[in-house]
């Protein structure tokens, strides 16, 4: 039996065992007296690991390595590709730092279990604030940077904190947004108002505003972190089942849904999907290209590399026009990056403007060992050009901010595994993945479904919705009794492979037959003129529904459209056949997508539908809506 296959049957047959053995890689001041636990929450129960454990989060990510005599290794690296800033910071530095501010916040009236919100674009000290919050075991919230007032003032209503931590400018490629306005008008919006906001001062670009604070309400973070009078904080000893932080999922309307990360679980999971998944350890550089706002950017910018003493990259700029395509690959030369993480869009958006890759041969990538994929559906075709372009294997894997860690990925720590393209390769150890029917009835491999996780669920796996917890039974724990509904829709293959088709509402009914939306935008993906693709439902009278696609096509092609569309609708007739009836594919200038990169497939269907969507909160640039509504218009 081999490593994987070893691994997984343990996890399955033996979880407390298994678990057991895990937790062994983190450090804790308390063992904890039990493994798996069943906790009532609302009108079901959730799993808890580790329950009775006592451990700090913020102690494992840098004091041990410290004590251990590694002070010196670089923790951080920061590089912004906007300003042309570079620091690093090695794991003493970031010890003195992180220990000074959670000082400065439990000056500031912030007591364990308290929250605090931060609202911060991709600077250190947005890295620093989470791991000051950890060590005194408050629960951070983190805001994507630049969120609308409206947004940031219903998370901090939901989280209620005492402290919150922003700044005065963030930068995103050519523009400079100034945050502070932003903030003072979410708290004129909100009802619940913080004792203090701290604002980290910013003087590194030329159009950059200062912040206008409000006293006694607004500290200046410098003047904080001079203050002799504030002692370092040392790390408060925090439950296991104690939570970390507070994410509040994209897209969310009415209340939003945080969803809570505990202490324990989540420390031995990271520490395992990094040396299994990423393959990644001491010392060695890890560059994931997101933001710390989203999940991601929680678990494989900050948290995961620093547990196990790697060295992570914080990046400020953008896959593209900071200043070209080629920004990503100096990062990987500059640092020596030995494993890379970002979305399938980002690589899209790179092979639009390089589709030679000509910025790719021109940087040193040579350190690099895998790219690792996630966020939004990986197409074949993507995934063939990366290959191709890179020389390294490219690991997609399938995750959601409800589980924290991979779900699906090919396991390069333990056993790599043949890569099929479409798939994100197989179950991690600890993740029972089945297919149901509308019934809960495990279906044949070939056959779609409902993708679904058997319950235990693993550790590291959300604790619960924050002040809700039955919002987290309904949603995910109440549809089929015994498992959790993950909302994509799939198939196993006789490998026991897993392919993830999309959302499952985005199946579309046409005339009784059920397609969905990712089959087909693997097909039309495989054209070489097309850089992105997005197939919505729309309604029609006759069939139910229609699918309709859009396409973004690479720069350089001389391809006409009209001649562009015959060539897609008879490629999805040639692989897929008649009753796809795909017939209307549009040229658009680009796809909306959330800042984490994925599509707004369901508003493009409302519009498509005659109707007047609500637009998400995360998206990226609303030209893009502006623009598609003349061309979706019914």
């Amino acid at each position: 039996m081999g490593a994987y296959a070893d691994s997984y049957r343990r996890s399955i047959d033996d979880p407390d065992g298994f678990w057991a053995e895990q937790a062994q890689a983190i450090d804790w001041f308390r063992p904890p007296p039990l493994v798996h636990t069943v906790e009532p929450a609302g009108r079901g129960d959730v799993d808890r690991w580790y329950d009775g454990g006592v451990l700090n989060t913020s102690y494992n990510a840098l004091d041990r390595h410290v004590i251990a005599g590694r002070g010196e290794h670089p923790a951080l690296i920061f590089h912004s590709a906007i300003t042309g800033n570079r620091r690093t910071y090695s794991y003493a530095d970031l010890l003195e730092r992180v220990a000074k501010l959670a000082g400065g916040l439990t000056a500031l009236g912030v007591d364990q279990g308290d929250r605090v919100v931060i609202y911060l674009p991709m600077i250190p000290e947005a890295v620093i604030a989470m791991l000051a919050c950890a060590r005194i075991g408050a629960v951070h919230s983190v805001v994507f940077g630049g969120f609308a007032p409206a947004e940031l003032a219903a998370r901090i209503e939901d989280a209620e904190p005492v402290v919150v931590i922003s700044t005065a400018y963030g930068l995103e490629a050519d523009r400079v947004i100034a945050y502070k306005p932003l903030l003072d008008k979410a708290l004129e919006l909100s009802d619940h108002q913080p004792r203090h906001c701290v604002i980290v001062p910013r003087g590194d670009h030329p159009d950059g505003p200062a912040a206008d604070l409000t006293a006694p309400r607004d500290v200046d973070l410098a003047v904080l972190m001079r203050d002799t009078r504030i002692e370092p904080a040392t790390p408060v000893e925090v439950g296991a089942t104690d939570p970390l932080y507070i994410l509040y999922t994209s897209g969310t309307t009415g209340r939003p849904k945080g969803i809570v990360r505990d202490n324990g679980g989540h420390a031995v999971a990271l520490c395992y999907a990094m040396k299994s998944i990423f393959d990644v350890g001491p010392g060695e550089v890890m560059f994931t290209a997101s933001d710390v706002g989203w999940v991601v950017g929680h678990s494989f910018i900050v948290y995961a590399p620093l547990l196990v003493g790697a060295t992570t990259v914080l990046y400020e700029g953008k896959p593209v026009g900071t200043p070209d395509a080629g920004s990503f690959w100096r990062v990987l030369a500059e640092h020596r990056v030995k494993a890379m993480f970002t979305a399938p869009t980002a690589i899209r958006a790179i092979r639009k403007l390089d589709p030679d890759g000509t910025l790719i041969r021109a940087a040193d990538i040579s350190s690099l060992q895998a790219l690792f994929l996630a966020g939004e559906r990986l197409d074949p075709d993507t995934y063939a050009w990366t290959s191709d372009q890179l020389g390294v294997p490219v690991i997609d894997n399938w995750w959601q901010t409800e589980t924290g860690w991979p779900i699906v990925a090919n396991p390069r720590g333990l056993e790599p595994m043949p890569i099929k393209a479409g798939s994100p390769t197989v179950a991690v150890p600890g993740y029972q993945v089945m297919i149901l029917d509308e019934r809960g009835r495990p279906v044949p491999a070939g056959t779609q479904g409902a993708i679904c996780l058997k319950r235990p669920l693993p550790p590291g796996v959300s604790a619960g919705v924050w002040g809700d917890q039955d919002r987290f039974v309904t949603s995910y724990l109440s549809s089929y009794p015994g498992y959790y509904l993950t909302g994509d829709g799939g198939y196993l293959d006789d490998d026991d492979y897993v392919y993830v088709m999309g959302r499952t509402d985005d199946v579309i009914n046409v005339a009784g037959h059920r397609l969905s939306t990712g089959q087909l935008e693997a097909v039309i993906a495989t054209h070489p003129a097309v850089a992105e693709c997005a197939v919505i439902g729309v309604a029609d009278e006759i069939k139910g529904q229609v699918p309709r696609g859009l396409v973004v096509i690479k720069s350089g092609i001389g391809t006409g459209h009209d001649q562009l569309r015959t060539e897609l609708v008879g490629l999805v007739r040639q692989q897929i056949g008649p009753v796809a009836s795909l017939r209307q594919i549009d040229v658009v200038p680009a796809l909306p997508k959330t800042r984490s990169g994925k599509v707004l497939r369901k508003t493009m269907r409302e519009l498509a539908d005659g109707q007047d969507p609500v637009i998400p909160s995360t998206i990226e640039d609303p030209a893009v809506i502006d623009a598609l509504r003349p061309i979706l218009k019914p």
